[in-house]
């Protein structure tokens, strides 16, 4: 079986992407997530984005983990489905992408080749739990369209991607969640780290700095508008009303076809 990509990354998070209709209709779609998204055997992403045609918006999008398993949304990896888009002649500068998490919109800010800058309506979070004791560490559970538990701390200087493991599966999120970790620099500005659901360690996470944004807005640890830094560089967040606006970089950087024996 082989499978064409287009591969892409937003902020060093990266994704592949392919047109659904290019696939068999029936396959072990589990499986071959697992073996494109493999660094060592495979083309190698934190996610496999799969785009279908939609009558109400340029294309619709199902989200793949490099585990194999479904993900509601990523804010990365649909800058990165709105670039391929723009790039093949298929949306204009506003985009309407379906995802698991409804209708997302976004706006292109700026162009230079296959550099992409968008702004992105990631919709209102929804604060389940402002406080909770997670693991003996202070934490807000919440949902930006996928579930997110935000873990307020003083330093990295611990071994947060195995507290991050274990908080991902943690008994209290039966389907599991993206975990981040937040230190406060000031009233507009978080340094921020990611372990998401089904990928683990990510250089940066677009839901995962909504959801961290907001869990700090909604402690009034910050203001309007929070600069989120993550490894790969920071991304921008505002609100305008309840709707929570992402800005933030999607570059196209290969295509090509992947030989999967199924």
């Amino acid at each position: 079986m082989n499978i064409f990509f287009t591969k892409a990354h937003g902020a060093r998070n990266d994704f592949l992407l392919t047109w659904r209709n290019n696939l068999p209709d029936a396959f072990d779609a589990p499986a071959a997530a697992i073996a494109i998204c493999d660094r060592h055997t495979g083309a190698g992403a934190d996610g496999w984005l799969l785009l279908s045609p939609s009558e109400s918006a340029d294309a619709a999008i199902e989200l793949w983990n490099s585990d194999g398993s479904r993900s509601e949304i990523s804010g990365n990896g649909t800058r990165c489905a709105a670039a391929f888009l723009i790039s093949s002649g298929r949306a204009s500068e506003n985009v309407q992408i379906h995802t698991g998490a409804g209708m997302k919109h976004l706006r292109l800010l700026d162009r230079d080749g296959r550099r992409f800058s968008f702004e992105m309506n990631m919709g209102a979070a929804v604060i389940e739990q402002l406080r909770a004791d997670i693991l003996d560490y202070d934490a807000t559970i919440l949902n930006v369209g996928n579930p997110q538990c935000a873990v307020f701390v003083e330093h990295f200087d611990f071994d947060w991607r195995a507290l991050g493991a274990a908080i991902e599966r943690h008994w209290q999120f039966p389907n599991r969640t993206n975990v981040s970790f937040i230190r406060r620099i000031d009233e507009h500005t978080l340094d921020v780290r990611f372990f998401e659901r089904g990928a683990g360690e990510t250089m940066s996470s677009g839901t995962g700095s909504t959801g961290a944004a907001a869990a700090a807005f909604a402690r009034g640890l910050v203001q309007n508008p929070v600069s989120v830094l993550t490894p790969a560089g920071p991304l921008a967040i505002r609100w305008e009303n309840q709707d929570i606006l992402l800005a933030g970089p999607a570059e196209i950087v290969a295509s090509g076809e992947f030989y999967w024996d199924a």
